[in-house]
């Protein structure tokens, strides 16, 4: 019996290390998992199967109907009726609206009206008062739809609105919002929400769907008003439920053209979700009419992208920036390009500013986090860490462009989750982040070099235990 084990678990660990080799997309990553399937007899080859294979290159988005989904990107000229005409007197903005219409085929468009909304309080309230004012449809998208008092409260408005005459149409991530099933589901639905889940987690499609998950926070409302953000439908981002206090965010409100943009993420999705409804129609993509000044762009990539189009959205900003970058993440563990686009604009003399919470919602993540902060104070960068826990994903350059949405600094943001970002390219909004940004660094501690580095051996080896996940994160 004995000599069974041990022939098949050579068999797994060297299938899993073949399969490594052949489909591995990073050498870190990949070295990673061999450690992973060798140090870990059997439980490596299973934790590999399930979050290591790398299902794009086994049909995965081809049997997902991918080619559908492509008929909802702007450059498709059945559904382009976006204000395209951007004359940007700044390079800098020229090169990332480019960079971004190209690898998430969505163009910036101008005559927007920009809300930065700061508190849970304010942003739902904000959702809530658009919801009200609903006369055709409503459609919503979230990573996580909590049970409580924000899930009551969309509730009973949509079931208000469907008496009117109002569509609902709603699609969640099966994974963070796990506890959205059974009669919950039910009661959306007897009410008449059309409310389907991302990447179902089922017996059959499990392994092809777990490491892919719906990342993104999206409601349009009558293709006029739209929402993006970090917050996510949960009590804990207006009342404390854990030792992490209130849960700080930063979401957008949207009128204007770019809902167009936002809205047929959202359309695609829920395509893909529902298997029906291919609404690509004037009514859920009406003629975009001027509601103020601003420049903007939706930035969105996922799995099934040609590009890793968050990641580069971000590098980009990082290499644009002449005078400083500020950002806030809760889950800064950027892999080795964006380490590098970091260090090296340091090193030119960009000031960098980095703000991030002191204490997260995961120790792994938090260790792996902190795993990079000595390399990145040894050339400058400035460290900022916040005592409550902010979610808020944001990266502001020279003052002139924010990015406010749901991608983190991470391996699974930039390659596993499908995420949106909104580009503001509006001095006025982004001066107004900066402010806020600068407040909270002042409140904060900024980590110094010296001290950091005698830190102790413990909290070293931590961090280097959890840098070595990182990479599967």
């Amino acid at each position: 019996m004995q000599t069974i084990v041990i022939i098949l678990y050579i068999g797994i660990t060297l299938w899993s290390i073949f399969s490594i080799i052949m489909h591995g997309s990073r050498p870190t990553k990949s070295l990673s998992w061999v450690l992973t399937v060798t140090v870990l007899p059997f439980a490596g080859a299973i934790l590999y199967y399930l979050f290591g294979v790398n299902r794009r290159k086994f049909k995965f988005f081809r049997l997902k109907r991918s080619q559908e989904r492509k008929l909802y990107d702007v450059e498709n000229v059945e559904v382009v009726n976006e204000n395209v005409q951007v004359d940007f007197s700044s390079t800098q903005a020229k090169k990332l609206a480019e960079l971004i219409k190209n690898n998430s085929y969505l163009h910036p468009t101008t005559g927007n009206d920009i809300q930065i909304l700061h508190t849970g309080e304010e942003t739902f309230d904000a959702i809530f008062d658009a919801i009200s004012e609903a006369k055709q449809f409503i459609h919503v998208q979230y990573y996580i739809f909590e049970e409580g008092d924000l899930q009551d409260k969309f509730y009973e408005l949509f079931k208000t609105k469907i008496k009117e005459g109002v569509e609902v149409r709603m699609i969640y991530d099966s994974f963070g919002s796990s506890s959205f099933r059974g009669k919950l589901k039910k009661r959306f639905r007897d009410i008449g929400v059309k409310t389907y889940p991302m990447m179902a987690l089922r017996f059959g499609s499990l392994l092809y769907t777990l490491n892919y998950r719906n990342h993104r926070k999206i409601i349009v409302v009558d293709g006029k008003v739209g929402f993006t953000g970090g917050f996510n439908v949960s009590d804990k981002y207006i009342r404390p439920k854990s030792d992490l206090g209130v849960w700080q965010d930063l979401h957008v409100r949207l009128e204007g053209p770019v809902v167009n943009s936002l809205h047929r993420i959202f359309l695609k999705d829920f395509h893909f979700a529902s298997k029906k409804e291919l609404l690509l129609t004037p009514k859920y993509l009406p003629e975009p009419k001027n509601a103020g000044n601003s420049t903007a762009q939706i930035a969105a990539s996922g799995p099934d992208s040609n590009q890793p189009a968050i990641m580069q959205q971000y590098i980009a900003m990082i290499n644009l920036a002449e005078d400083q970058v500020f950002i806030a993440n809760p889950y800064f563990i950027p892999g080795n390009a964006v380490v590098q686009a970091l260090k090296i604009a340091a090193q030119s003399g960009v000031q960098i500013h980095i703000l991030v919470p002191r204490k997260g919602d995961s120790l792994l993540a938090t260790y792996s986090m902190f795993s990079n902060f000595e390399g990145f104070l040894e050339v400058g960068i400035n460290i900022y860490t916040r005592n409550d826990f902010s979610h808020s994903k944001v990266i502001v350059i020279d003052d002139n462009i924010a990015s406010v949405g749901s991608g983190n600094f991470d391996y699974r943001s930039f390659e596993h989750n499908f995420e949106t970002n909104a580009v503001i390219y509006d001095k006025g909004i982004a001066e107004q982040i900066v402010k806020e940004f600068e407040t909270e660094c002042n409140e904060a501690e900024k980590l110094s070099y010296e001290k950091f580095k005698s830190r102790s051996r413990k909290q070293k080896f931590f961090e280097g235990l959890a840098k070595f996940f990182s990479p599967l994160l």
